[in-house]
């Protein structure tokens, strides 16, 4: 059986799974959060398949995505990293993503949780757009471009509004799946 879905995924399984299961469902752990974000710096430059299939290896080696112990990584950590071929050995990608753990704390601890504060760019509840096809999804939004500028105030890098879009499509703050996609409609009804 042919199931509806989103173009973008093609025949790839581990892309269909991702598309299936998490893209677009909002998202309200901090922790989770905090992957997507870091995955979805990662991504910039890269495509997404090529994420999703290193995905295991960046959870071992950034310690499940937790901000506090990332937040501690000394240069010898960020060092190993470097040298980890099963991850993207960016090195801009690499300190950012320490620098980026240690503004989410620090975000936290003012906000009480990054989700209280992440969620305020779409007004606390998810942005149900209506694309027919692909080619209508655009890669950044006025919501975006406001969080990539308050996230930089912040201290964040790799955090441009095209980044910040896809963050925001990953953690379900806009519904992009197309409308006559079958998670369109299973999205929408989720609170």
């Amino acid at each position: 059986m042919n199931i509806p879905r989103c173009a973008w995924p093609t025949n790839d399984e581990l892309m269909i799974d991702y598309h299936d299961h998490e893209w677009g469902v909002p998202v309200h752990d901090d922790r989770k959060i905090f992957e997507f974000m870091v995955l979805d710096a990662f991504q910039a430059g890269l495509s997404w398949s090529t994420i999703l299939k290193k995905r295991k290896n960046f959870r071992a080696a950034f310690d499940n995505f937790e901000p506090e112990i990332i937040a501690k990584y000394n240069q010898d950590k960020i060092d190993n990293l470097l040298q980890d071929t099963g991850i993207i050995r960016n090195k801009a990608k690499v300190n950012a993503t320490v620098k980026n753990a240690k503004a989410f704390l620090l975000v936290q601890k003012e906000f009480g949780t990054f989700d209280n504060y992440i969620w305020q760019f779409v007004g606390n509840q998810p942005i149900i757009n209506k694309w027919k096809t692909m080619a209508k999804i655009p890669v950044k939004s006025p919501e975006a471009e406001a969080m990539s500028v308050d996230l930089k105030k912040l201290g964040f890098g790799f955090a441009g509004p095209t980044i910040c879009y896809a963050f925001m499509q990953a953690a379900g703050m806009v519904n992009d799946h197309e409308v006559g996609c079958f998670r369109y409609t299973e999205i929408n009804s989720i609170k």
